[in-house]
């Protein structure tokens, strides 16, 4: 099974220490920083599946870097980590898109649990959908079956997975190394460029539409939430 990836943004370095060490011993993969202008750069450059943010930080707080990933990522949980108790901040975060609040002090347990509860709702939904679409791209995961503008696309089994994965996941990067895990079932000692044919193949059986499927340079695919062209 894979490690998920989590991005620590919290400027106590005790606090931040205690987190990371508690999330490793639960097999997670841990990025740690201090400012929310480094997180959105550590985002830029490589996918996280949950985020742990604390809103009293230097330079922009926790309530505008929440603002700025959800815009941006608008499937990315995120759990807002604060000294402050007030309902009022509670409410704030929750209507910025916050997945779940935490006041400190906290119990490292009780955060492992609740990250493991929400990653947890997010593969649960993402198996449930039966029916995915974007832009004129309609895929019926129990018939097997792809329409662009209703017109049947004959995809091969890996194509199709790869199709999914990556819709299904709209608006989220998906690394070369993790399509393999996900897609293949192989670990990452495996030719990546196996990957580029597949999409390439992917994208010209799909047309125009194909557009849709874009390369996130250094890392690996994105599929667009919709088709701009």
């Amino acid at each position: 099974m894979k490690q998920e990836k989590i991005l620590i943004v919290e400027d106590d370095k005790h606090i931040a220490k205690l987190i990371k060490f508690n999330l490793e011993k639960a097999n997670y993969e841990c990025a740690v920083t201090a400012t929310g202008e480094k997180a959105l750069e550590i985002l830029n450059d490589r996918p996280v599946d949950l985020i742990i943010l604390d809103i009293m930080l230097p330079g922009m707080d926790g309530f505008g870097i929440c603002r700025t990933i959800k815009e941006k990522l608008k499937t990315i949980p995120i759990i807002m980590l604060t000294a402050k108790g007030e309902e009022v901040d509670r409410i704030v975060g929750l209507e910025l898109g916050a997945d779940d609040y935490i006041v400190k002090p906290f119990s490292p347990r009780e955060l492992v649990l609740r990250i493991k509860a929400i990653l947890k709702r997010g593969r649960a939904a993402e198996e449930k959908k039966d029916i995915l679409a974007a832009g004129e791209v309609a895929v019926d995961i129990p018939k097997h079956k792809v329409t662009v503008k209703g017109k049947s696309v004959d995809l091969t089994q890996m194509e199709f997975k790869l199709l999914v994965v990556l819709i299904g996941r709209r608006g989220r990067v998906q690394t070369r190394e993790r399509l393999l895990s996900d897609v293949w079932n192989m670990d990452t000692n495996v030719d990546t460029r196996t990957i580029d044919t597949h999409v390439k193949r992917l994208r010209e059986k799909l047309g125009k539409s194909g557009s849709l499927i874009e390369t996130v340079r250094g890392l690996g695919y994105t599929c667009k939430e919709d088709d701009e062209d």
